[in-house]
């Protein structure tokens, strides 16, 4: 039996959403101890709010959830707002259990996500880093594995009208590893998504966690690259969730901003490329 801890950064949260992910989450973490996959858990909500009212509403939201399966849960509010990356840290050099769960407040576990993932992760010990299948909100496949991409791939993808995303669609589906059988587990998965992302937490204390270059975006990127220098990547299908997010240019300028300061960040650590 094994020992699991998980953080998810919130800022601004939708409570209602989060109440769910949480839900998702006690049943995911009931069915793994049940069948003995799962010994004890331990649950940090990092909030980068800044907002007593926020911290306030997060711990009454915890309170609710007291006798669910978690060994601890805690709110651990923020001086200032510390990023994604930032803010993950803090639970990251927290945590002694041997796998770690960087999970996002608008994700949906299926009741046996977490026993799968564990069970692949004790059957392959040279797997890092395990990312899921998901689907969004509509039920419709996302695809969360990515290959390195390209400055332009990333832009006709992001930001785009529709007409043009068509023709480079070939550009955008090989980025996003459309090749791939869904239904199959794939190995050296190059990129992971942030919204999910089961680690081995020995190799994740080896990374230092997230770098402290990124606030928001490209993060999880590079971090799933400085991963392959302790152990690989796997795409278990198994390990289902639904998504909620995504839609940079639909988050405002702001959001935009930040999107192409780390992109510029991340070519600049990890190499340019146009496709």
């Amino acid at each position: 039996m094994t020992t699991l801890s998980i953080a998810i950064v919130t800022y601004l949260p939708d409570i209602a959403l989060l109440s769910r992910c949480l839900k998702s989450l006690h049943a995911a973490s009931d069915f793994a101890r049940q069948t003995e996959e799962l010994s004890s858990t331990s649950l940090l909500l990092v909030d980068n709010s800044t907002d007593p009212q926020v911290r306030n509403t997060l711990n009454e939201l915890l309170e609710v959830t007291i006798n669910r399966p978690w060994d601890t849960a805690q709110v651990l509010a923020t001086q200032s707002n510390l990023g994604y990356g930032g803010a993950h840290n803090l639970a990251i050099t927290d945590t002694h259990a041997e796998y770690h769960l960087v999970l996002n407040p608008d994700v949906l576990l299926e009741d046996d996500a977490l026993h799968n993932a564990l069970q692949f992760m004790e059957q392959h010990p040279d797997i890092a880093l395990l990312t899921p299948s998901a689907v969004n909100k509509h039920g419709k496949k996302e695809y969360l594995i990515k290959r390195h991409p390209g400055l332009l791939t990333l832009l006709i993808r992001g930001f785009a009208p529709a007409l043009l995303k068509k023709q480079f669609q070939d550009k955008i589906s090989h980025y996003e590893m459309l090749d791939l059988y869904p239904d199959k587990i794939h190995y050296d998965i190059p990129l992971a998504s942030g919204c999910f992302m089961f680690f081995r937490t020995s190799v994740l204390k080896k990374l230092g966690g997230f770098s402290d270059k990124f606030f928001l975006y490209f993060e999880d990127y590079d971090l799933s690259i400085r991963t392959h220098d302790y152990g690989r990547i796997a795409y278990v299908p198994s390990v289902k969730i639904t998504h909620f997010g995504g839609g940079t240019a639909k988050k405002g300028l702001k959001h935009i901003r930040l999107f192409i300061r780390s992109a510029i960040t991340f070519f600049n650590l990890h190499g340019w490329k146009l496709w």
